[in-house]
């Protein structure tokens, strides 16, 4: 009888060696049988539940070619250990005239793998059950549940009886810069794919020592998965997010998504890496920038307009009479598309690109940086809201010097039921005192901490801002950054012919700004006074939040 030896073992704990010892075993029980051994085959390091490994192919393989008539192992687990695919073996090897024989089970019949394989179906589950404890409870002590990520290293340590204690981790400083960076450099506008070329260009290594690429930064937010979605950085552990099923097609391992009810949370300030605000305005830029699982079925795919500008003001430019966009038309050049691409329009003016660009960044700094005019409206402004913030101190000042007063009043009335003046309209009294007492200190409670006064300076301190934003737009690390707090402040730009020139007018928030600082009057008297108090009352100087969309002639 020919017979193929079979040998597995399935974790990279496991010795090599334990290959050796199934054959060594193997071949004393087929010489004992009088069996030629005419093949060995056998999977190092593979998991059992699945068929979909070397060894176990190229047997069945050699089995349908009619090389041997006997498959040996040295159990039936060692050939499978999934119900389907043992089943599936069985049948193979029956449908080609070869038997099975296991040191443990003997001659396979139909009854063990019925049987045999339930139990081994049995087993893992029953093993992935207690594993499953076990690193729960490992997480809930703050530890790692396995693998490692990167920024962290693994410790390597004992206890006093010299065992090893698995799951400590430390924050490695080289790769936590690079970390930081990677999350500072997005916040400021920089895409994953610049910040992944950079790195690679820089030779610095990523996870597992490989090359970055955007997905590497970009993951899934809802999975928690990539650099910039890692919880971890900011010193939360979430563990059981997903978990992991074998595709009966395929073999493969999916991943799915576990409601939010069966992941293990640890706060784990230790290993923070990323300090909040800098999460925050991550995630903030993830919300506009990444298309996630809940924006999926709206019929438009939110990417579509987020292709990065390659100017400052590309796509702002419209064409004052028809509407149309402006657009290159030569290498410097922005022109009316509608009336090159369709004939449907009469403007044929053209206006450089850097022109344009170099005109509203002089109006920015010309009108908007003017000390004269801009310190007239921040003098009032700081004038107007500190006076607000102000009276809302003196209102909560007045509430607090009430209680004093009640507090006496109460005192006194108890000393007089304690004399024996007892009467309803004392009691009635000690009511009224109690309530007031009651409602003033909800007021108090529920009250926000008055927010600090406005830097008398105010002007000055935002033409030093200004002139940074300029400035930041020469650079290129933070060009990208200062192009997009611009670009946030404009609706549109028209190009309306004005005999043989394009006249500039600037549309959205920065064109209300520039209106009001080239207005003198006195901001209460502004004709958009009445937003300007809506303004004044928010405590914001965001354009958006106070001034109407204007247009703005440059």
């Amino acid at each position: 009888m020919r017979v193929a030896l079979y040998a597995r073992y399935s974790s990279d704990n496991q010795r090599d060696a334990s290959i050796e010892d199934q054959f060594r075993i193997c071949r004393a029980h087929a010489e004992k049988n009088g069996w030629q051994i005419v093949a060995s085959y056998s999977d190092r390091a593979i998991s059992g539940t699945t068929l979909l490994r070397p060894g176990i192919q190229d047997l069945m393989a050699q089995a349908r070619a009619g090389q041997f008539d006997i498959v040996l192992a040295e159990g039936l687990d060692r050939l499978s250990r999934d119900q389907e695919d043992v089943a599936g073996f069985y049948k193979r090897m029956k449908f080609a005239d070869i038997e099975i024989e296991t040191l443990s089970e003997g001659r396979i019949t139909a009854l063990h793998i019925g049987l045999t394989g339930t139990m081994n179906a049995e087993f893992i589950d029953k093993l992935s059950k207690n594993t499953h404890r076990g690193l729960y409870g490992r997480i809930k002590d703050g530890k790692s549940g396995g693998g490692l990520c990167y920024g962290y290293d693994v410790l390597k340590l004992r206890d006093a009886e010299g065992e090893r204690i698995y799951g400590e981790r430390a924050i490695n400083n080289e790769q936590a810069q690079i970390v930081r960076r990677i999350f500072q450099e997005y916040a400021d506008g920089k895409s994953p794919k610049a910040i992944a070329l950079t790195l690679n260009a820089e030779g610095l290594r990523g996870p597992l020592s490989g090359a970055w690429g955007p997905s590497t930064l970009n993951g899934n937010r809802e999975r928690g998965t990539g650099i910039l979605n890692n919880e971890l950085y900011i010193g939360r552990l979430v563990w059981n997010r997903l978990r992991y099923l074998k595709d009966p097609v395929t073999k493969k391992r999916v991943s799915r998504l576990n409601p939010e009810s069966k992941w293990a949370i640890q706060d784990v300030p230790e290993l923070r890496i990323i300090e909040q605000d800098l999460w925050e305005a991550v995630k903030a830029r993830q919300s506009k920038t990444t298309w996630s699982q809940k924006s999926r079925g709206t019929g438009t795919h939110p990417l579509n307009a987020l292709q990065r500008p390659t100017h400052l003001l590309t796509g702002l430019s419209k064409c004052g009479c028809c509407g149309g966009g402006f657009s290159m038309i030569s290498k410097n050049h922005l022109g009316c598309s509608t009336a090159r691409n369709k004939g449907t329009c009469e403007n044929r003016l053209t206006i450089r690109r850097d022109v344009l660009e170099k005109s509203v960044l002089n109006g920015l700094r010309t009108q908007m940086m003017d000390p004269a005019l801009f310190k007239e409206f921040c003098d009032e402004f700081t004038r107007e809201v500190n006076r607000l913030r102000m009276e809302k101190g003196a209102d909560l000042a007045t509430l607090k010097s009430e209680l004093p007063k009640i507090e006496r009043e109460l005192n006194k009335a108890v000393q007089a039921i304690l004399d024996g003046f007892a009467s309803s309209a004392l009691k009635t009294r000690m009511e009224q005192l109690e309530a007031r007492k009651a409602e003033i200190e909800a007021r108090l409670a529920e009250a926000p901490c008055p927010p600090p006064l406005l830097h008398p300076n105010m002007a000055e301190l935002y033409r030093q801002k200004i002139g940074v934003l300029h400035d930041s737009l020469q650079n290129e690390a933070t060009g990208t950054q200062a192009k997009e707090a611009i670009r946030s402040l404009i609706t549109r730009i028209r190009l309306i012919p004005e005999k043989d020139e394009l006249g500039i007018f600037l549309e959205g928030d920065l064109a209300a700004m520039l209106i009001f600082a080239t207005n003198k009057k006195n901001v209460m008297h502004h004709p958009d006074a009445g937003v300007l108090n809506k303004f004044l009352v928010q405590d914001s100087l965001v354009a958006g939040a106070g001034f109407e969309p204007a247009a703005f002639r440059l």
